[in-house]
């Protein structure tokens, strides 16, 4: 129950970011698909199922393969748990840093935890906003030019697009990032001052 694999696939988020990745409008891709506007606006809002042929012929239209289309289909459920010991066995002692992704497929919403070192000399920058919690320990960032130093139960907020780095400033230090999707339309780009 909750098992995310078991629910059936929604291949209609999937032909949406397909479709508006190359920019072209349901009516393109009617007009090169042979399928009608209204059904392929039910496919994308997973109100109609496409059938292996229709499938095949929206992956077509979009320059893609049906396999590709449905590797990057959403799970239909709108429940899922992802237990703290979901994670693979790790080898002992182990590993640090370490990464484990706290939503599982392909969403508007992604978050991970982050335990041990991360990466401090890499800069980061992401289109979309974010959203850093330290669950444990502390964590150094420099964003913007200024540094921060956060504690236990402490949030920073970025917007879309501003460069950043952090590194873990205790052992132990678990932070947890949520961030809008890189392949949502969150935000435009924004004019650089």
């Amino acid at each position: 129950m909750g098992d995310h694999k078991e629910q059936p696939l929604r291949v209609g988020a999937a032909v949406r970011r397909r479709r508006r990745a190359l920019e072209l409008t349901l009516a393109v891709v009617a007009e090169r698909s042979g399928l009608s506007v209204p059904f392929l606006s039910q496919v994308e809002n997973d109100r109609a199922r496409p059938s292996t042929s229709s499938l095949e012929k929206v992956a077509d239209a979009l320059r893609t393969t049906a396999v590709e289309l449905l590797a990057a289909a959403d799970p239909a459920c709108s429940v899922d748990v992802v237990r703290g010991d979901d994670t693979e066995p790790l080898p002992l002692p182990l590993p640090q840093p370490r990464t484990r992704s706290l939503v599982r497929g392909h969403h508007q919403m992604q978050a991970s935890e982050f335990t041990g070192e991360h990466d401090a000399g890499r800069e980061l920058q992401y289109r979309n906003d974010q959203l850093l919690y330290v669950a444990d320990g502390a964590v150094e960032v420099e964003a913007e030019g200024r540094a921060y130093r956060l504690g236990r139960g402490d949030t920073l907020y970025l917007t879309g697009g501003v460069r950043h780095r952090w590194r873990a400033a205790e052992p132990d230090t678990r932070v947890i990032v949520v961030a809008v999707a890189e392949h949502i339309e969150a935000v435009r780009d924004r004019p650089r001052g």
